[in-house]
Parts: C-alpha cells; structure tokens; sequence
C-alpha cells in the first residue's frame, strides 16, 4: 500500500505538482490524500483541482492562534488518513503535535544551518546569500520541530553561485536542486518508517 502523504502549501503549489507527477508515474510509492492551503486564491489551489485533489483552506485570521491553527491543521491531515505531513513552500511556524513527531518534513532554499530561521523564506534567502558573497548554496529537507527551519537534516544537495547570479538565477537553479531533494528525502523517511526507524536514525 502507497504511503499517505498531505501537502500543505501557501503559493503556487509546485511541489505539490512534482510530487503528484511522480507518483502517478509510478516513481514515488506514495499518494496525496490532502492538501492544505493558508492562503485563499493561492496558486496551489489551481493546481491541486488540475490533478482532482480538492484542498482544504485554512486561513490563520480565523483562529485565535497559532497553536489553534496548527490543531486544526493536523486534525485534517489525521482525518485524511495521512501519515508524513510535507511543508512544501508553506511559511507558517507549526507548533508539531507529539503524536506527528518524526511525521513532518519541510524544504528550504538554503544549506541550513545557514540562512535559516525567521524571515529567510523565498527571495530572502538568495539575497542574504549574495550579499554574503557565497559561492556555494542548495536547498535542505529536514524534520520539523518547533523552531523555524530546525529539525534533524534529511537531504542536502548544492548548486554553484555564480557572480553574475541575480536572487531570480539562483531561486531558479535551486528549485531545481529541490524537485530533486524533496522526494529523495521522503523515500529515506518511508524507507525508515518500513524498518522501524525514527528521524534520529535517518538523521
């Protein structure tokens, strides 16, 4: 039986496509049983109802807080039978329920531990990283705790900066680096899962 996996997107959603092409195309032993979405008219939503998938929307300003909002986002992903939660391009700090420790996974457009944390998310990130002047940058998948950007590392993978890279050059290769990655990372967590692992032992 494929592994059940719910997406939770906040832009454009094309993570979300990616990992629905490769399971259809039977190169990922999984299949998405939820998407959910923070943000009304996102794009995600679009491409979720392209593929047949009908998203839940869950906007923050309709809870008291963030701990509420993140219930009811966990409680949707338990009710749609999920079993791993994936943060693809979604910009809301989660506080992670015990029961879905070692459950959620999160891409980000840097090499964390660098450039990572609140307020690098999107363009913000390749900005600081040329301003810095790196020459090296890439994207990481992690386990999510309750700090941004903070969980045991899963997948890395780098990309060259070039001098005359603009934020746009390097978001565009490493996005590329990241269609990559995020599905690496998954198949090690079910990998794990299958053997009785935790995150600690894929770490």
């Amino acid at each position: 039986m494929s592994h059940r996996i719910a997406i939770f997107v906040s832009g454009t959603g094309r993570h979300l496509e990616n990992f629905v092409r490769l399971a259809l195309g039977g190169e990922l032993d999984a299949h998405v049983t939820l998407v959910l979405c923070d943000r009304a008219g996102a794009g995600a939503i679009e491409r979720a109802q392209k593929y047949g998938l009908q998203p839940v929307t869950l906007l923050p300003a309709d809870f008291e807080d963030g701990e509420a909002f993140s219930r009811a986002a966990f409680a949707a992903a338990a009710e749609a039978g999920a079993e791993t939660v994936l943060l693809a391009g979604f910009l809301r700090l989660l506080h992670i329920p015990a029961d879905w420790t070692g459950r959620v996974l999160n891409i980000h457009p840097s090499l964390l531990p660098a450039f990572g944390g609140k307020g690098y998310y999107g363009h913000h990130v390749h900005e600081a990283v040329l301003e810095r002047g790196c020459t090296v940058s890439g994207c990481t998948v992690h386990y999510v705790d309750q700090e941004y950007d903070h969980g045991r590392i899963l997948v890395q993978r780098t990309v060259p900066v070039l001098q005359v890279d603009t934020p746009d050059d390097l978001a565009t290769r490493i996005f590329d680096e990241e269609l990559i990655a995020f599905p690496e990372a998954l198949r090690l967590h079910m990998q794990a899962l299958r053997v009785g692992q935790g995150p600690e032992d894929t770490a």
